[in-house]
Formats: structure tokens, C-alpha cells, sequence
């Protein structure tokens, strides 16, 4: 799998949201071995790190041979996203094609939690 790497927030002081769209995403249905093909989404509120596209990319790409599920998928985006950069906040999409008549769109979200003093 490859890492997600990141760099320092030029804009520490501000909060802004930064939107992301990887419209190529393919992985492997674990039941058929057939193709899956969707739309990932990404929003996020950056903390001290953002996301190096190009590594983004790569990391998406990284699916292409894997089976697995739309919802365990987004939900290791997802989790992988939040290990590399620690956002303020992220909302992940895997919008995923008609197959067999059926359309998939998994949401899932992580919001940082305060710390206690």
C-alpha cells in the first residue's frame, strides 16, 4: 500500500476547506473479482498537515488490484487519511458505479476531537 505523504499547513491560522475528487477509482469485487469503479471524494479542514496530491493519487491507485467491499474501502481511506495528515475534520465519498442494477454511496467522516488540559 502505498503511504500518503504530506506537507506543512501554509495557513495554520485559518480555517479552510479543501476539496478533493479522484474520479478514476477502481478496486476488485471480492465475490466476482470483477471491477468496481467509482468516485472518491474527499473534504477536508486541515490541522498542521496537508495532503501531496501526487502521493494521494498513487495511494488511490493502489486499489486497483485489491477485492474488497465499497464499505471497507472508504472506511480504510478514511483511515488511512487521518493517520497521514490528523485533519480538524474530513468527509471521505466513494461514489461508486451502477452494478447490477445497483448504486452504492458511502459516507464516512472524522471529526478531531478536543483534548483535555
Amino acid at each position: 500500500m502505498n503511504k500518503i505523504e504530506t506537507f506543512p499547513n501554509p495557513n495554520k491560522k485559518r480555517n479552510y476547506k479543501i476539496e478533493i475528487s479522484c474520479p478514476e477509482f477502481t478496486s476488485l469485487c471480492p465475490k466476482t473479482g470483477q471491477p468496481d469503479f467509482g468516485t472518491i471524494n474527499i473534504s477536508y479542514i486541515p490541522d498542521k498537515k496537508c495532503i501531496e496530491l501526487k502521493s494521494l493519487k498513487l495511494y488511490i491507485y493502489s486499489y486497483r488490484d485489491k477485492g474488497s467491499f465499497h464499505e471497507a474501502v472508504t472506511n480504510k481511506i478514511l483511515e488511512d487519511f487521518v493517520k497521514s495528515c490528523d485533519p480538524q475534520y474530513v468527509s471521505i465519498t466513494g461514489d461508486y458505479n451502477v452494478r447490477g442494477g445497483i448504486k452504492t454511496i458511502v459516507t464516512v467522516e472524522h471529526k478531531k476531537t478536543k483534548r483535555k488540559k
